[in-house]
């Protein structure tokens, strides 16, 4: 018998031909089909113009965060506490970390809209990649990672928080965060301790961008860990409690920081009513939200809309996040289905177990809540939605010759268009043909679903893409008008008007005056008003005081100068009281007060202690008009 003996050539492995970084980066994995990486390239350069174009048409967008991010970015104080003057009279009502990327911003390119607001629409592109890095990571596929990003992209209401400036850009991408590297910790046991400490961390630092709601996704990340991990019960709850304590570390610096600071030399705490970041926290911003109890709040106790199961599909909100809601339970259901067979530790389980807890705690969440809720807070749905329609959706197309899976995917395409043609039909003359498209080619491409049997598979692909692509259609209308119309106030909406109380809005204001803004909406300088503000500023702490942040905001982002919002943001608060703002006026360090629209100076929403120092300054000084805004000089002191 004849031996062949390999040469050493043939027998050595074979190395890959080295290439260059672009054609890597351009190339991405080698088991990848050569369309994958170009397709996730496009994806991206295609949100970043979507986010990115006609961005500066907002101006300030929302002038509450705008003001913060300028005093931050002139005093190191105003950055660490979140103030909203650089000479730190009261903070935002928020935690500060989601201001700093943008105050860096504008300490590198300056004060303008651009500065502002192009870090938010870069954590956009930046959660975007990473749903796909996740989903990808979960199902194997990278298409499903694709038609995830591609979802989270033209949610209507991700499109337009990720062109503004509210806390919600980052919150998002960090919580995003935190379900990759706990899927990464069940993947990698070996490496699972730090991955399950990155995550705690992510969601700590999500609550310093937006305080409890970032906790919303605790129960899904630690039940997916503790059903899905491969080390033994006891290790598990040993690794959470780690992760636990990373999250409490990432989120609670601050917080004893803020505590421990003697309260006369760090601003008053926006938002609370004792000057309290704790009564903030689990207050205003915590368990009032959900039971409507929240002093110093405006509306509430029915006054933020019928809350309800059907809650997220009314007229106010449907528009900004209910398109695949539908869908997304359908396919959790599905996806659940046909991985009850499989392995513990089965990532494509763990993946519909984290983003279906994380769609049934927070939307439930945002349902049942008798607090302030505004429609843009569903948000934080999108990723969840997105990630669960593209993994069941994969799931589906493995099991496409069950009939289970076929007759599955023809129902929520039939519902979804049904859904589509229901929310487009509130918008009145929006792109009135959409509408009967989606529902003529979604329940026809839902019908040849079922017949995908006795399809060529050429003609099932045609079927398959036509399907998503009608699903998609509403949205990306929605999302496309969003990116158009300019948004500017503190409840922007997303799409065109449906009814609803929110909606689009951009600038407003009288040509060649000024106003006062008010609750939601900014104040609108002149330059006679900046020309009068600016007099003699360095010779005083605060340029002006006004009543609410609103108020105050648009001046001192034109001038530049420290204006105090007295009240905060809703002028309730009880800061400065009476008596702190008349020993501040007899010590020369307040020189104008800018009384609010509807007369002098104006109640303020939450009356009590604002009202008191409007109603004296009416009473003790001399009014003038400068640009149909009434203002008072303080620089005599008490007459």
């Amino acid at each position: 018998m004849t031996q062949t003996i390999a040469s050493p050539a043939a027998a050595a492995p074979q190395r890959p031909a080295a290439s260059s970084p672009a054609r890597r980066l351009w190339r991405g994995r080698p088991d990848d089909s050569p369309m994958v990486r170009p397709a996730l390239i496009g994806l991206l350069l295609a949100t970043a113009v979507l986010y990115l174009w006609g961005l500066g048409a907002s101006g300030w967008a929302n002038s509450f965060y705008s003001a913060a991010v300028q005093a931050g970015s002139e005093s190191w104080k105003a950055f660490f506490f979140g103030s909203s003057d650089a000479a730190n009279a009261i903070t935002v009502d928020k935690t500060p970390l989601s201001l700093w990327p943008m105050v860096v911003s504008v300490k590198i390119f300056g004060l303008s809209s651009w500065s502002i607001l192009v870090p938010q629409a870069l954590m956009g592109v930046g959660s975007v990649a990473l749903l796909y890095a996740t989903v990808r990571r979960t199902t194997r596929s990278p298409w499903a990672g694709l038609l995830a990003g591609a979802i989270l992209a033209v949610t209507p209401v991700a499109t337009l928080m990720f062109r503004f400036n509210n806390p919600d850009a980052l919150l998002t991408l960090l919580l995003i965060g935190s379900v990759y590297a706990t899927i990464r910790a069940i993947e990698s046991p070996g490496r699972a301790v730090r991955w399950l400490v990155l995550g705690g961390a992510l969601v700590g630092l999500a609550f310093l961008a937006k305080m409890l709601q970032a906790f919303l996704v605790l129960p899904p990340l630690a039940l997916v860990y503790l059903l899905a991990a491969r080390p033994s019960i006891g290790t598990r709850v040993k690794h959470l409690l780690i992760a636990f304590a990373a999250m409490i570390v990432a989120g609670g610096w601050w917080i004893a920081i803020v505590e421990l600071w003697p309260a006369s030399s760090r601003p008053y705490i926006g938002g609370s009513q004792h000057n309290s970041i704790l009564e903030l926290t689990l207050g205003y911003n915590g368990l009032g939200r959900l039971n409507g109890d929240e002093a110093g709040s405006v509306g509430g106790q029915g006054g933020w809309g019928e809350t309800g199961l059907l809650r997220l599909f009314n007229a106010e909100i449907g528009g900004q996040i209910a398109w695949l809601l539908p869908a997304a339970i359908a396919l959790l259901a599905l996806g659940l289905w046909f991985r009850r067979g499989a392995g513990r530790s089965d990532l494509q389980r763990a993946g519909l177990i984290v983003w279906g807890g994380w769609l049934l705690v927070t939307g439930l969440t945002f349902s049942l809540m008798a607090g302030i809720f505004h429609a843009y807070y569903t948000v934080a749905l999108a990723p969840a939605i997105a990630a669960i329609v593209a993994s069941g959706a994969s799931i589906l197309w493995e099991r496409r010759e069950d009939a289970v899976a076929t007759f599955g995917a023809a129902f929520v395409v039939a519902v979804t268009a049904a859904v589509g043609f229901v929310l487009l039909d509130r918008a009145s003359g929006f792109v009135p043909w959409l509408k009967y498209v989606v529902v003529i080619v979604g329940f026809a491409t839902a019908f040849l679903l079922v017949l995908h049997p006795w399809l060529t598979r050429r003609t099932a692909l045609t079927v398959v893409t036509a399907a998503l692509m009608t699903m998609l259609a509403g949205p990306t209308a929605y999302a496309l008008e969003t990116a158009a119309t300019p948004h500017t106030g503190s409840i922007p909406s997303a799409g065109p008007s449906t009814g609803g109380p929110g909606g689009p809005g951009g600038p407003g204001g009288p040509p060649g005056g000024g106003t006062t803004g008010g609750l939601l909406s900014g104040s609108e300088s002149t330059e006679e008003i900046d020309a009068l503000l600016s007099t003699d500023a360095d010779a005083f702490t605060w340029a002006a005081a006004a009543i609410g942040s609103n108020t105050a905001s648009g001046y001192q982002l034109a001038t530049g100068l420290p204006v105090m919002a007295i009240g905060g943001f809703n002028g309730s608060d009880p800061s400065p009281t009476l008596d702190q703002f008349k020993q501040l006026v007899a010590d020369g360090e307040i020189h104008y007060f800018i009384a609010s629209d509807g007369g002098p100076g104006g109640m303020g929403p939450g009356g009590g202690t604002s009202s008191q120092i409007a109603s004296w300054v009416s009473e003790t000084f001399e009014a003038q008009t400068v640009d149909g805004v009434t203002i008072y000089d303080l620089s005599g002191g008490v007459r």
